[in-house]
């Protein structure tokens, strides 16, 4: 059998090797001051002790995919199954915890081994009429992996771990084709012993892959400098129920409407990606993160703003709001922390925003240039140089949010995420309506936000959530929450359902009304034109 992802990191967001997150008592003190104290803890029910059904994919079916892939790649084992029946929303983990409110497994895992088995993996699922889910690292947090039948008597996960190959790189052309199942590490160290990089950095970096980057329009941390990743694709390679579907020939074409976007944040609804052909860029020979403060929300992104509408953002552009700054204060402590506190005081700031930039260059000096120009803008908005040792805290830190949220499920917490983006004018209007959405939905929520991704003409908005979990009714607490601030993003249109998380079924009720009736009518058609008898993801997008 291949060495497949251990099935037990499929409950938790902690990839293999790396260390679980340490909830201090020091944290829960500061936590129970905001939000209360929390009830019943609730850890991981082992797989051994949860009701599987039985697996209904026929005989007929699986003796087709075990001729395609070999019978050691069609799994149908409890704990195989278990480990992919969802993502790692607050819910999916939830789930895990809870079993009562109901795990949706699917029959089988399917693991083929090149763009060649996936496209016959298809034909013999379209024959049998069984739904197809793709899987890469797993890391949907808004029901995108959902094993969902639809109509179908069966569903199996297509799982691409094994498609894990740089193809080719073309130095000239900056131009590298890897296969959708490679994860974010190895596609850096393999371009990296090249001497390139992706620059594709989101906080699903350690396990999250090529095809899911492509397949939910992924925006990684460094966005700013490097682009989205849709900005990033350059051609792709996809396996359909009509056979094999082939984008992409040049940089740039005139040749109707660019099929390539189509396919990027189809997710799995328009075919199974099995290569994307990225633009790379020289790894960078150095890099530099710093922190300022500002004082105040208007004064952060006045000042965001004005670097994005000069051209001077750093690669890494992120911007705290006042209640995020304070609970990073808080939690950091320590006499420096207090230092730090009153030092800000003496400088006139009073509500601090956290400002982390980090710029990536050729050299140290091409560096300096773009910082001084970044700081001709800062100073005159008030910002406070708090120098690199922040900066730096920031980045070893930076993927450590989800691995203290598997620790705070464990202790009964509810926290989870959500993030949406809007232009500049409305920034404000928005923040203010979903912090108020979530705060009268939840008893004495944190609601915390952030400018994680700018642009010249607006931003995104990170906001993270915790509360006491309700244990009485836990998924319809977080359920009601984000139905409103998904409500007060969606009412007028203020700003868009998703920015980066992608649509899955949890935000399928509202892109309607973000792309009109003629819009979703258009996705519809194209769903049909590629996938007739709806095997592919069922019940996601449309």
């Amino acid at each position: 059998m291949t060495d497949t992802v251990d099935h037990r990191l499929r409950s938790a967001w902690t990839p293999r090797g790396a260390a679980a997150a340490d909830v201090t008592p020091k944290v829960l003190r500061w936590l129970a001051e905001r939000i209360g104290t929390p009830g019943a803890s609730a850890s991981v029910v082992p797989d051994a002790a949860l009701e599987v059904p039985s697996s209904s994919l026929p005989r007929r079916t699986r003796a087709g995919l075990a001729a395609v892939v070999g019978a050691e790649h069609v799994l149908v084992d409890p704990a195989e199954r278990l480990g992919r029946c969802g993502g790692l929303s607050y819910l999916d983990l939830l789930r895990r915890r809870r079993p009562e409110l109901g795990l949706t497994v699917p029959d089988a895992v399917v693991l083929p081994a090149d763009p060649d088995q996936v496209q016959r993996v298809l034909d013999v699922c379209v024959e049998g009429d069984i739904g197809v889910v793709p899987f890469g690292g797993g890391t949907s947090v808004v029901g995108g992996v959902t094993a969902l039948r639809g109509d179908k008597e069966a569903v199996i996960v297509l799982d691409l771990a094994r498609l894990d190959r740089l193809v080719s790189l073309d130095p000239d052309s900056r131009v590298a084709v890897l296969q959708a199942g490679v994860r974010g590490p190895e596609a850096e160290r393999m371009l990296g012993d090249r001497g390139f990089t992706l620059g594709h950095v989101p906080q699903s970096f350690e396990r999250a892959t090529i095809g899911g980057f492509a397949a939910t329009r992924s925006a990684g941390q460094a966005s700013s400098g490097y682009g989205r990743f849709e900005d990033m694709v350059v051609g792709v390679r996809l396996a359909t129920p009509r056979g094999e579907w082939r984008l992409g020939v040049a940089p740039a074409s005139a040749a109707g409407p660019d099929l390539r976007q189509l396919a990027v944040g189809s997710e799995g609804t328009l075919g199974v990606l099995t290569e994307v052909a990225v633009r790379v860029r020289p790894a960078p020979a150095a890099e530099r993160y710093e922190a300022f403060a500002l004082d105040g929300w208007q004064r952060g992104t006045s000042a965001v703003r004005e670097l994005a509408q000069r051209g001077l953002l750093a690669d890494v552009t992120r911007l705290s709001d006042p209640d995020e700054t304070d609970s990073s204060l808080a939690l950091a402590g320590g006499w420096k922390t207090a230092l730090l506190r009153r030092y800000l005081r003496g400088r006139g700031i009073g509500e601090p925003c956290l400002l982390v930039l980090g710029w990536h260059g050729a050299s140290a000096r091409e560096i300096a240039r773009r910082r001084r120009a970044a700081i001709r803008v800062l100073r005159p908005e008030g910002a406070v140089a708090l120098g690199a040792a922040v900066g730096e805290a920031w980045r070893r830190g930076r993927f450590a949010g989800p691995r203290q949220r598997d620790a705070l499920l464990d202790l009964g917490v509810c926290v989870e995420t959500l993030e949406t983006a809007t232009y500049w004018s409305r920034l404000d209007e928005l923040r203010d309506r979903v912090r108020a959405a979530l705060r009268d939905s939840l008893d004495h929520p944190l609601v915390l936000c952030h400018v994680s991704h700018a642009y010249e003409t607006g931003a995104s908005l990170y906001f993270t959530v915790l509360a006491v979990r309700d244990e009485a009714d836990p998924a319809g607490q977080w359920e009601r929450a984000k139905r409103a601030a998904s409500e007060a993003i969606a009412d007028g249109s203020l700003g868009t359902i998703t920015h980066h998380h992608a649509v899955g079924t949890d935000h399928a009720p509202y892109l309607r009304a973000e792309i009109g009736d003629l819009g979703a009518d258009v996705l519809a058609a194209a769903r049909r034109a590629v996938d007739p008898t709806g095997i592919l993801n069922p019940g996601k997008l449309v």
